[in-house]
């Protein structure tokens, strides 16, 4: 549907293949990282393979292809916008989300110490902060109908996020109608967070 767009697939954890291929690709002025994997695991029984893992692509990935996307952003002068979806986890405990929680707050934290070194060369950074979003990841560990119904009860707005929230989020933080928001936190999450 949009010709201008080439898809890469590759591993965002291993980092040469990523740098060749986004070294290769470009020129950038948005760019929006959504890569995540979620391991749920009682804190103890958490294992160093789910803690390794959760940190190489929900943490190291986005850093480094922000880093190979915002040094080309700045070679070419121009300005750009960087949007990195987080989740209400990021500011919640939830029960077995120990490195899931954490992998989400050290995001938003890297997002705004991204903010401040790149707005400079007018590169905004921000995060998007869904509520749970019922994508194949968000399925697989929110599918019973009991765990779900608990968290559901806890969100003022009764149901989870369908993709085109996080989605119409993300667009509106690399649009023009959010040219002064940077190292900012937009909570798609249906009031979670207040109840």
């Amino acid at each position: 549907q949009c010709p201008g767009i080439q898809p890469l697939c590759l591993d965002l954890a291993d980092w040469d293949a990523t740098g060749a291929a986004g070294g290769a690709a470009g020129p950038f002025d948005l760019l929006v990282n959504n890569a995540a994997v979620a391991v749920l695991q009682p804190f103890l029984e958490v294992t160093r393979a789910a803690l390794e893992r959760s940190l190489d692509v929900n943490l190291g990935a986005v850093l480094h292809v922000s880093q190979i996307v915002a040094r080309q952003m700045i070679a070419q002068g121009v300005p750009g916008a960087i949007v990195n979806v987080s989740s209400q986890a990021s500011q919640r405990a939830l029960r077995d989300h120990a490195v899931y929680c954490s992998t989400k707050s050290a995001l938003d934290m890297l997002s705004k110490v991204m903010a401040m070194e790149l707005g400079p060369h007018k590169i905004r950074v921000n995060t998007v902060n869904p509520t749970v979003v019922m994508t194949d990841m968000g399925r697989i560990n929110w599918s019973d109908p009991q765990k779900s119904a608990a968290m559901i009860n806890r969100i003022p707005l009764g149901k989870f996020a369908g993709q085109w929230y996080t989605a119409s989020s993300t667009v509106w933080g690399q649009s023009d109608k959010s040219a002064m928001t940077t190292g900012s936190s937009l909570m798609v999450d249906g009031g979670f967070l207040v109840s």
